[in-house]
């Protein structure tokens, strides 16, 4: 009765077009379902991308996460979806994406212990009051029926966000140490996977604490 009535006063909306939606239950409306980029063929298994662009080869050659993954390419629906969760608090969206990470992960990615979120600028959570890689991590441990172990924590380091490309893969941009015991084999959770840098130097931290294998899924792809 109550969500009938939530419904009557704000009815509910698409999270990515704002279309009005046919039930509050639903996230997204039926047309930016059939729209959602997915990544189709066989990705490049330690970088993700489907095609590597240039000459330079892989571009996680030297990361220190075995392999990435992705189940949509960052632009279009994807892209709006993202920013719903993270600029506009659309927290329950989390599950979605969870659901379709897990949907599509392969089976070669599954013999994990643990999900690990990569931590949020705290300057970043502070504002918005919640981490999105957090709430995504826990959606999917959930999922996976794993736990989740935010066993990172980033330091002083500037932000991601509006970074050119060779600022984001600067080494000493980042400050990301574990604490606490880490897993031996884990799952890096992101929601968005550019240059890979943050994910590498989360993966770097939680090799240096101990951990043997690190693979990094994330729900959307820069291409």
């Amino acid at each position: 009765m109550l969500t009938e009535l939530l419904a009557l006063i704000a009815p509910p909306a698409c999270a990515a077009c704002r279309a009005p939606l046919a039930a509050a239950d639903l996230r997204i409306c039926p047309a930016c379902v059939r729209a959602l980029p997915w990544l189709r063929g066989r990705p490049c298994p330690r970088c993700g991308l489907p095609r590597h662009r240039g000459r330079s080869g892989c571009p996680a050659a030297g990361a220190a996460f075995a392999a990435a993954w992705a189940p949509l390419a960052y632009e279009g629906v994807a892209r709006d979806l993202v920013a719903a969760l993270k600029f506009r608090a659309a927290v329950p969206l989390a599950e979605l994406m969870a659901a379709q990470i897990a949907a599509g992960l392969p089976a070669g990615l599954r013999g994990m212990e643990a999900v690990i979120p990569v931590p949020a600028h705290r300057g970043r959570r502070r504002r918005r009051g919640f981490d999105p890689a957090g709430v995504l991590a826990a959606a999917l441990a959930r999922r996976l029926g794993l736990p989740c172990t935010p066993c990172l924590r980033r330091g002083g380091g500037r932000r991601q966000v509006g970074a050119a490309r060779a600022e984001r893969r600067d080494p000493h941009r980042l400050a990301v140490r574990a604490v606490g015991p880490v897993p031996m084999h884990a799952l890096l959770v992101d929601d968005v996977h550019t240059t890979g840098a943050t994910l590498d130097a989360c993966a770097r931290a939680l090799r240096a604490g101990g951990c043997r294998a690190v693979v990094a899924v994330s729900y959307a792809r820069t291409l």
